[in-house]
């Protein structure tokens, strides 16, 4: 079972649902993860209940979003590997820390504290300022594999950096392998 966890990086939302659909239509059984922030906010991108209900949909199994609900994911109810696409700054800097105050920070630890693969495909606006301190810390630790990323608008926002949706369902396969797919940061397209 895999988990799949978004987070409010209400721009990215799309692109990461349809890597979601691809997985399922390879086989893949997912149970779907979301932020508080990210199954409750409407935006112009998406309402949330319509994409909670497209998730629910795809993945057969209700959303888990609370704190509560997503900690027995480590050893009562162990996940193979656990996806984070979009993983905001805010989350990545709060696993680097071992904050737990979100679902998708408590399924990350959970998992983790198994030594379960995690992989992170990063949306955030800080990666090169903030949050690059928690790419780094998270970069060389053991089950923690990142999609390669790359600053999406490097005059307009210079500082943010976004993963390569398309390229998750191949950092899939390289995390089974145990190998983290380079080069990490792509040029900018």
């Amino acid at each position: 079972m895999i988990g799949y966890a978004f987070c409010g990086s209400f721009c990215t939302l799309s692109a990461s649902l349809a890597v979601l659909e691809k997985l399922i239509n390879e086989g893949a059984e997912v149970q779907p993860i979301m932020s508080e922030r990210a199954f409750t906010t409407d935006t112009r991108f998406w309402r949330a209940d319509e994409f909670s209900q497209r998730v629910e949909s795809l993945c057969g199994r209700s959303i888990i979003h609370t704190v509560e609900s997503a900690e027995p994911l480590g050893p009562k109810m162990p996940l193979d590997s656990l996806i984070i696409a979009p993983c905001t700054g805010n989350t990545l800097a709060k696993i680097s820390r071992g904050i737990t105050d979100s679902a998708v920070t408590m399924a990350a630890k959970a998992h983790l504290r198994c030594d379960r693969p995690l992989l992170i495909a990063l949306a955030t606006n800080d990666g090169l300022s903030q949050n690059l301190g928690s790419i780094a810390a998270l970069v060389t630790r053991r089950s923690v594999y990142f999609v390669p990323m790359r600053q999406d608008d490097p005059k307009g926002k210079p500082h943010s950096l976004v993963a390569d949706m398309t390229l998750l369902p191949e950092c899939f396969r390289f995390m089974g392998e145990q190998r983290q797919m380079r080069p990490l940061f792509l040029e900018p397209k």
